[in-house]
């Protein structure tokens, strides 16, 4: 007998509820290579594909670029397909990520973020993600273990309706490895947010067509139109999925979320789990009489560019913590926010922070110390390193 799981509360670490979010979206192929911090997700697929509660086929591949091939060829298919990988795994697959994107197929992927090497880590950074940007695939960043599960479950409903891939990504260890309650969905209910897939073109001998063959100048470039106004399409598709998912769950997250802005002076922008530190330090820091607020981004690819100006081009200064660096520039999402101010008639003055490489602490403290710069200073520097030991 199928053992039943959904419909329930349960405390599980943030990598079982990427595996849980899988399972509920009823994903029909499965190829993975393990990494860690990546491994415990495809560890509990692979339990319920062996155990019945999940009727998948599993594929034991021997890398990460064999992993996504083999999904390439699975979802040409016709099949809803997933994996999970980490840092150099997710570079391994760099080439597929382009064909996969460019194949126009709605394969979800979590990425469980880590620093690259060498030198050699295992702990969180942005980086592994963020270089992956220019792909074509979609990228949402979640900040609590529900919120990846519900993230899973919606990436399907808009990666299938504007057909290109989703990446969902989440921090190592400090969410992947952390158990917190949350709610699995009721199966019923998730079958009608999220229907079977249909695909109008797929690989079938009894309707046979031509797929990834050469493309001359003289399409190629339409074809990369095709996929940027699908980005675009998809903004209104997330804001679509995370609405209707609202009206059935309860829940809702949106592209980006702010958090007492309203009257905010300084706003500090944050992605991820290093979100939820920064609220209770806008708390504190309300109850001192500090007008500060919060802007979370969670969906960076397609970057909600027009939001993120009405979110900010309001306030008087606003500090960016950025969990990455782009070696020679900046923190990565300073720069996608200084670019989506640009031809804004209010652009507040950014201030570029870079803190917590290598899974370092982001500790209250230095998020104080960031507000209390950014209050400080009336010029920014380009980049700003918070916690370095000189």
């Amino acid at each position: 007998m199928t053992p039943t799981l959904t419909g329930t509360k349960k405390v599980v670490t943030g990598n079982h509820a990427v595996s849980y979010g899988a399972m509920l979206a009823r994903v029909q192929v499965i190829s993975a290579y393990p990494i860690t911090p990546q491994t415990q997700v495809v560890e509990l697929l692979s339990e319920f594909c062996a155990n019945g509660t999940l009727r998948a086929k599993f594929i034991k591949v021997e890398s990460e670029h064999s992993a996504m091939a083999a999904l390439i060829g699975a979802a040409s298919t016709g099949a809803r397909t997933f994996t999970a990988t980490s840092a150099h795994g997710l570079a391994l697959m760099h080439e597929m990520l382009h064909w996969a994107a460019g194949a126009r197929l709605p394969i979800v992927m979590a990425d469980i973020n880590r620093a690259m090497g060498p030198p050699w880590s295992v702990w969180t950074d942005q980086n592994d993600s963020l270089s992956q940007r220019d792909t074509g695939w979609m990228q949402v960043y979640c900040e609590s273990n529900q919120e990846v599960l519900d993230t899973v479950i919606q990436a399907y409903r808009v990666a299938e309706k504007v057909s290109m891939p989703a990446m969902l990504v989440l921090d190592a260890f400090v969410l992947s490895h952390t158990a917190e309650p949350i709610e699995i969905p009721d199966q019923s209910l998730v079958d009608e947010y999220l229907p079977p897939y249909r695909p109008l073109y797929k690989l079938d001998p009894n309707d046979p067509r031509s797929f990834g063959a050469l493309a001359p100048p003289d399409v190629y470039m339409e074809l990369r139109y095709k996929m940027h106004q699908a980005m675009e399409d998809a903004l209104i598709e997330w804001a679509r999925a995370d609405e209707e998912f609202s009206e059935l769950f309860g829940r809702r997250y949106g592209l980006i979320e702010p958090y007492r802005a309203d009257d905010a002076e300084i706003l500090l922008v944050t992605s991820g789990t290093v979100t939820s530190t920064a609220r209770e330090v806008i708390d504190e820091l309300r109850a001192e009489g500090r007008r500060v607020g919060l802007l979370k981004i969670r969906v960076f690819r397609p970057f909600p560019a027009q939001l993120v100006r009405a979110a900010l081009q309001d306030t008087e200064k606003v500090a960016v913590l950025d969990r990455n660096i782009s070696f020679g520039m900046g923190g990565i999402f300073a720069q996608e926010i200084k670019s989506a101010l640009y031809n804004s008639t209010k652009r507040p003055p950014i201030f570029g922070f870079v803190a917590g490489l290598g899974g370092r602490d982001i500790t209250p403290s230095v998020i104080r110390e960031i507000i209390d710069y950014t209050e400080s200073h009336d010029e920014p520097e380009d980049l700003i390193w918070v916690g370095v030991k000189r």
